[in-house]
């Protein structure tokens, strides 16, 4: 975000604790609800013979609240130097000035001043005038600390992107990960912009604020994280998997039970794209706690198939044949070498298991297993191996012998060899080229997912 984005927002903080100063100021000098009733003694000295009478005081104090006009609904009364005032007034203040009228009097020791406030709403503009005349004096008071807040924010913030940079540029040949490195840089740079926002708070005079915001920040980022627990559970586990890195963008992983090639990692999610074409998008919390299986980080991959053959061709033989198929496919790797095993014996099977090596990173497994049971099945037959199957079929390679009563036995004629079909190709129209399919199927769904708009945490 520009710097000319951020000054309104920054100018508008500023007067918020401006705003905040002032509230306090005035809740400071607000005063107490006024008392029904308040004895005040002045500082003269009781004489033991009154010089001055009574009624010469109360004379005298009330000519001067006629001649006000304040004082309507007020009444006067004065025994042995004691004033006593009763009624109402209209402010605070006017029940205030006639209580140090009377304590500056001549011949009054006492005052008990029982005015009360007028409740009624009086139609003046004088209470206003006087508290914007008192809001415009501490504003004016307090244009420096605006003034200081304009200035100090911009700069700090302007620091601390600074100092962010310089700390992306320091550690970017020494984290591995963008993100990490990042994340290490804002946590850097936020120390300077705390720093700016606690000197604001000190020069607009809020320093409890100030100490508070420090003092809480530990307590506010408790309550946050019990609140948003998996936001930032994922979120640590995504710094977590950046340092590691188990996988790269296209590798193709197992992560749990799902397969499929990584497209991408964001502060919450890993999405995967499945064979089908679908999203995968699985919380980092859960990509870091379970098994993580990677295809792609060892190119040299094993898969397996089973052949099962007659009981009457011997096992060597159909693992000679096997193997010359296996040795002859380009897509088989040849270290490690691929196996030919006899598994198991099956009603009326030997099983005998196949186990080869191939590319990982550039052929795919099913296409490749397509090809190689062609090539075996072919191989087999040209070697005329049963593979009689065994809900079905059983083979009696010597014929089955009949015996007449009046003629020797003679054995059955062996069976036919079968015909040698046509000779497979090492890769037929349907395998295609063995390439495996997965890296171009996150090529066609990449615009799909990026246009999510999530950052990529992850190096392609």
């Amino acid at each position: 975000m520009r710097l000319s984005r951020l000054l309104p927002c920054l100018v508008l903080l500023a007067l918020i604790l401006v705003d905040l100063r002032l509230l306090q100021a005035v809740a400071q000098t607000s005063s107490a609800p006024a008392p029904s009733e308040e004895v005040v003694d002045t500082d003269q000295t009781v004489s033991v013979d009154a010089g001055i009478a009574d009624t010469q005081i109360a004379r005298r104090l009330a000519g001067i609240l006629e001649t006000t006009g304040w004082y309507d609904d007020v009444t006067l009364r004065v025994e042995d130097g004691i004033v006593f005032l009763d009624g109402t007034v209209t402010t605070e203040q006017r029940r205030d000035w006639l209580r140090d009228l009377a304590a500056k009097t001549d011949g009054v020791v006492a005052i008990v001043n029982r005015l009360q406030l007028d409740q009624e709403v009086q139609l003046t503009l004088d209470p206003i005038e006087t508290e914007m005349r008192a809001l415009w004096d501490q504003a004016v008071a307090a244009a420096p600390s605006i003034l200081a807040a304009v200035l100090i924010l911009p700069l700090a913030l302007l620091l601390s992107r600074l100092v962010g940079r310089l700390a992306r540029w320091m550690l970017r040949g020494r984290v591995r990960s963008a993100f990490l490195g990042d994340v290490l840089a804002r946590l850097i740079a936020l120390p300077v912009f705390l720093i700016g926002v606690y000197v604001v708070l000190q020069v607009a005079g809020l320093t409890q604020l100030a100490l508070s915001l420090i003092g809480g920040a530990g307590i506010v980022g408790i309550v946050i994280g019990f609140a948003f627990r998996d936001i930032a559970e994922n979120f640590l586990a995504s710094l977590l998997l950046s340092i590691r890195q188990p996988f790269h963008r296209n590798d193709v992983v197992r992560v749990g039970e799902h397969l499929g090639v990584v497209h991408s990692m964001n502060t919450r999610s890993t999405v995967l794209v499945s064979p089908e074409g679908n999203h995968i998008q699985i919380p980092n919390a859960q990509v870091f706690k379970t098994t993580i299986e990677n295809y792609t980080t060892s190119a040299s991959r094993r898969e397996t198939f089973t052949v099962g053959v007659g009981y009457d061709v011997p096992i060597s033989e159909v693992q000679d044949i096997i193997l010359e198929v296996l040795r002859g496919h380009e897509a088989v790797v040849q270290d490690p070498e691929p196996m030919v095993l006899a598994d198991s014996l099956g009603a009326a099977t030997v099983n005998v298991m196949v186990y080869f090596w191939f590319d990982g990173a550039r052929v795919s497994p099913i296409k490749l297993r397509s090809a190689l049971i062609r090539r075996v099945k072919q191989a087999l037959t040209e070697a005329g191996v049963s593979m009689p199957d065994e809900a079905r079929e059983v083979i009696f390679p010597q014929g089955i012998p009949i015996h007449q009563a009046d003629a020797p036995p003679t054995a059955a004629p062996a069976p036919p060899r079968p015909a040698p079909a046509a000779r497979e190709t090492d890769v037929s129209e349907a395998e295609g080229d063995l390439q495996t399919d997965l890296v171009d199927l996150d090529a066609q769904m990449a615009a799909e997912v990026e246009g999510s708009g999530e950052e990529n945490l992850l190096r392609g």
